[in-house]
């Protein structure tokens, strides 16, 4: 009797598991397989649907012997790391932090006032930044703070492009970080925060030995979403500068090659190959982050579970 219960409850958590393994393989796993498999053709406009060959590795070994691959590269490397660390990881805590420690109406508001700009259209947002940094007589930054205190106006986007990508992106992420860390810091005990604020803890104290370990899971998940996220977006940046000024990004490379190019050749095992090194690399970072925050220890069982 024993067993036959033990078996049903499995086959019942198999139902519950069915929908969403079928969403992972067809949305996720095929693509993936997809993009490998036409990364090893030549693939592209040219050769039609029908008229492509295999060509093994020769995708990978041109994308390794380019001399444009070392500046893509390291364009993308600097992009993930500065907009993470200083705008989608940091920036986020600090605003969590912030607007859970003053009142709730504030903190809802400033909240609301950093979600502006992820439900604004892309265009639109892109626009509004196009035209703080734009040359005199057009930009705000120019009009209001450059002219009045004497200095020369100019377009910030060709002079600082790297700062502007950086900034664009960063103030969208940094929202969903926001809230992700402010609805973990919320689930704290009170009774723990209570007890750190008798025991005469500064707010530095509180966040170093109280709040940070309890944000170990959504410091894990919003690390690896938006890791994930800024090397595969390219929008934001290819409507500011189209990858001018040095700011062309692996994934905007791999657009621009499979997608718009100056030529009209669509290099569509080209891009793939592209596309496949980004998923790849997306793998390394994540099992990187699982090991770094034990993933495995996260995931077990409470103690009082098991006695």
């Amino acid at each position: 009797m024993g067993g036959l219960v033990n078996r049903l409850k499995a086959m019942l958590k198999l139902h519950f598991i069915v929908p969403f393994l079928f969403l992972v393989v067809f949305f996720y796993f095929i693509p993936v397989i997809i993009t490998f498999l036409i990364s090893f053709t030549n693939m592209s406009s040219y050769t039609g649907f029908s008229n492509w060959h295999w060509v093994g590795f020769k995708n990978y070994e041109f994308i390794f012997k380019n001399p444009e691959t070392a500046q893509h590269f390291w364009i993308t490397v600097k992009y993930v790391v500065c907009t993470l660390i200083f705008f989608n990881v940091g920036l986020a805590f600090v605003l969590a932090i912030a607007t859970t420690h003053i009142s709730r109406r504030w903190g809802y508001f400033f909240r609301s006032l950093w979600l502006l700009p992820r439900i604004t259209p892309v265009v639109v947002y892109i626009m509004m930044w196009q035209f703080l940094v734009a040359d005199a007589p057009y930009g705000v930054i120019n009009q209001l703070f450059i002219k009045p205190l004497g200095l020369q106006p100019q377009n910030w986007l060709s002079v600082f492009p790297f700062l502007m990508i950086v900034l664009v992106n960063g103030f969208v992420g940094a929202s969903f970080g926001m809230i992700i860390f402010t609805s973990a810091i919320e689930s704290i005990p009170k009774e723990i925060m209570n007890a750190a604020l008798i025991d005469g803890a500064t707010i530095f104290q509180r966040i170093r030995y109280v709040i940070i370990p309890y944000l170990k899971w959504p410091f894990l998940f919003v690390l690896t979403y938006q890791t994930l996220s800024l090397l595969t977006s390219f929008e934001q940046i290819l409507i500011l500068t189209n990858g001018e000024f040095g700011t062309e990004v692996w994934a905007l490379w791999a657009y621009h090659k499979a997608l718009s190019n100056y030529w009209g050749n669509f290099q569509w095992g080209f891009g793939m190959a592209l596309s496949a090194i980004l998923v790849l690399v997306g793998v390394a970072f994540s099992i990187v982050y699982m090991r770094f925050f034990k993933f495995n220890e996260l995931v077990k069982k409470p103690k009082i579970e098991i006695l």
